[in-house]
């Protein structure tokens, strides 16, 4: 069963109409609620996408909005985003860009919009995929590695360490891939939390770096991580490395 939840202050043919479609879809379960922490904190099924209706009412929400946020973050839950342009540009605010997979902007076509979730949801949705979590400062390294690896994974993004321990502390991936040079908190504070741990002290760490030079990848593998990977790398080289990570864990 894929679970969809639609979040809204306001109640909308359009919205009804993309509920009515969605599960007239097969496998499809259809939530509504409106942007309220206790209302959300109630739904327990992993959601395979998130469709928020921006308005004028719901970014008054802000707390609640943070809290869904958070809850998507730690699901890797995709948020699909419809509503006028300045709206949408609002909540770029609170829903990172990297979070939002697709953006409607009125007037919406309801059946562009279920075909749209539904091809994201047959493709990516949640099943027996390995979990990765992603962690670099950079968005557009974020949506890179996320666009290279969500065909065979389920990546979890996180734009700062503050945010990947945040997420480790509730949740357990199968690898993570960690930027090596990060503000505030870097990568090696990460990894040196991760070990510390005994709860997720065996999660394989990768490290993420733009470095090539012998001294800083010396540096790197001092860590003792289960690699590096070379931000510059080609993408599908990025992408073997990982599928043969997962091919030698197999033979353990």
């Amino acid at each position: 069963m894929h679970n969809i939840l639609i979040v809204s202050q306001t109640k909308s043919y359009l919205l009804t109409a993309i509920e009515e479609q969605l599960k007239g879809l097969e496998e499809y379960q259809v939530v509504k609620t409106q942007a309220d922490i206790d209302e959300i904190s109630v739904i327990k099924e992993p959601q395979d996408a998130i469709l928020l209706y921006v308005d004028s009412d719901l970014l008054k929400e802000q707390k609640s909005l943070i809290f869904l946020r958070d809850k998507a973050v730690e699901e890797d839950t995709p948020f699909f985003i419809l509503g006028d342009s300045n709206d949408i540009d609002d909540i770029r605010g609170i829903i990172p860009a990297h979070m939002m997979q697709s953006k409607f902007v009125r007037p919406i076509d309801v059946k562009n919009v279920v075909n749209e979730v539904d091809e994201y949801v047959q493709h990516h949705g949640k099943h027996t995929k390995k979990k990765i979590l992603v962690v670099d400062d950079s968005g557009a390294m974020l949506r890179n590695v996320k666009g290279w690896l969500e065909d065979r994974y389920q990546v979890i993004l996180a734009n700062s360490g503050a945010m990947a321990i945040k997420y480790l502390a509730l949740n357990r991936p199968d690898l993570v891939l960690l930027d090596y040079e990060m503000p505030v908190v870097n990568g090696k504070q990460v990894l040196e939390m991760i070990r510390t741990e005994t709860e997720f002290s065996d999660i394989p760490v990768i490290f993420l770096t733009s470095k090539n030079d012998r001294e800083s990848i010396t540096q790197v593998m001092s860590l003792k991580p289960e690699g590096y990977l070379l931000k510059t790398m080609k993408p599908e080289d990025i992408v073997k490395t990982v599928d043969d990570f997962f091919e030698k864990r197999k033979k353990i």
